[in-house]
């Protein structure tokens, strides 16, 4: 049965952070808010977590995650940014953006596009999320949590216990998110590339 964390949206228990840190440490799976939807989150190194990540979201390896990091500091550690692309970092974090970049060595090949060496990374504004980030230390491989067959993503935390109750092993309950996913801008290239239009405003980039 997976375990509710009711947070405070904007000032989250840490005891309650740290308890599902701990469950993340242990391979666990869990789901937590983000400032566009909910997603579903696991350990970067945790091969089979992934795997069941892609089973409940029922997404093959062609279906990249992405890399929530907590700030700049931990962009710069899995992917390689030049001054230009800096510059668009600095205005796309913390936000709803989800950007591919070229992905250092630091990067599993398991997780990187296989042919162009890519990985999408985000720094989400969220009090919960960065919280959780801290906590750990590290990175979280996510995803959106929308599953399969659904026209949105699920957004309150009761209702995504009871429906994976068995598969995740706990939730981070800040209260309703959005259902509206990140915008996915492609910054390998010499000019950047809007991917997906989401929540994130491409002006705001100077785009």
């Amino acid at each position: 049965m997976a375990q509710l964390f009711s947070v405070h949206p904007v000032d989250p228990q840490v005891r309650l952070l740290r308890q599902a840190a701990q469950i993340l440490d242990h391979g666990g799976v869990g789901a937590i808010p983000t400032d566009s939807c909910y997603a579903l989150a696991c350990h970067l190194d945790d091969r089979a977590a992934v795997d069941r990540i892609r089973a409940i979201r029922r997404i093959d390896e062609r279906h990249l995650l992405t890399l929530m990091c907590r700030d700049l500091s931990d962009i710069g550690q899995y992917a390689k940014v030049n001054n230009r692309t800096y510059r668009l970092l600095k205005n796309a974090t913390p936000g709803p953006y989800t950007l591919i970049l070229e992905a250092t060595k630091e990067v599993p090949r398991r997780l990187s596009h296989p042919s162009r060496k890519t990985i999408g990374l985000r720094v989400p504004d969220h009090r919960v999320a960065l919280g959780l980030l801290d906590v750990l230390g590290q990175p979280l491989l996510t995803t959106t949590l929308q599953l399969p067959g659904d026209e949105l993503p699920l957004n309150q935390g009761l209702e995504i216990r009871d429906r994976l109750d068995h598969e995740i092993d706990f939730v981070l309950d800040a209260g309703a998110c959005g259902v509206q996913p990140t915008t996915v801008i492609d910054l390998t290239g010499t000019d950047a590339v809007l991917v997906r239009q989401g929540l994130g405003d491409m002006a705001q980039l100077g785009l």
